[in-house]
């Protein structure tokens, strides 16, 4: 009998953390993102007199992410994440009398809240707001003075909303579409994201 009561509680206490971690949208996750950037710009921080871009540019980007999800009840999750991301072949530019102006966007970081709804007890909607930081390298070449190479960083704020899916007990997948406005430095500097991601849960 009391071989029974302790194999009964060995199995008990196995069961709880498997319990736990079953659920999903609940605790630490990591992960990784790629997709579709098109970054829109209609002015040049640190420029010099006349020398403005005014541009539109599709490009791909691609980084990584953390954050942290609390299921608030049945249906409800919030949460708060960081994420850093890269971009290629999105140098913004326009062409002066002498020569050209260029911004060239080199990584950015965000740190976002989200809210979330459970339409089925694995998939949830979300919406997602915060800050964001993309840092530029700026470029002028013009004949008629000496090259300017610069850099600066464009603050802002984001928002969004997509839809993410528990695949398994430890990894789900997300579908996500973002609006950037990066022009509290003085530039007009905005981009629209959309990216698909893969994360793992703890």
């Amino acid at each position: 009998m009391k071989k029974i009561v302790i194999s009964a509680l060995l199995a008990a206490t196995a069961m709880v953390p498997a319990a736990a971690s079953a659920e999903p949208f609940n605790g630490p996750y990591v992960g990784a993102q790629a997709g579709w950037v098109q970054n829109d710009v209609e002015d040049v921080i640190g420029g010099p007199a006349g020398a403005s871009i005014d541009d539109r540019r599709d490009a791909y980007t691609g980084g990584v992410f953390a954050g942290y999800d609390y299921r608030a009840n049945d249906r409800v999750v919030i949460g708060a994440e960081a994420g850093f991301n890269l971009s290629g072949d999105d140098e913004l530019r326009s062409s002066t009398a002498n020569g050209f102006v260029e911004v060239d966007p080199r990584h950015s970081f965000d740190l976002t809240a989200r809210a979330g709804y459970l339409v089925t007890p694995r998939t949830l909607v979300y919406a997602r707001g915060g800050y964001e930081n993309v840092r530029a390298r700026l470029r002028v070449e013009d004949g008629a003075q000496p090259a300017l190479r610069d850099s600066d960083n464009l603050d802002g704020w984001l928002a969004g909303g997509g839809v993410e899916h528990a695949l398994a007990e430890n990894v789900s997948a997300r579908l996500e579409y973002r609006y950037s406005d990066l022009g509290s430095s003085g530039a007009d500097f905005s981009r629209h994201q959309v990216l698909a991601g893969v994360a793992y849960r703890f």
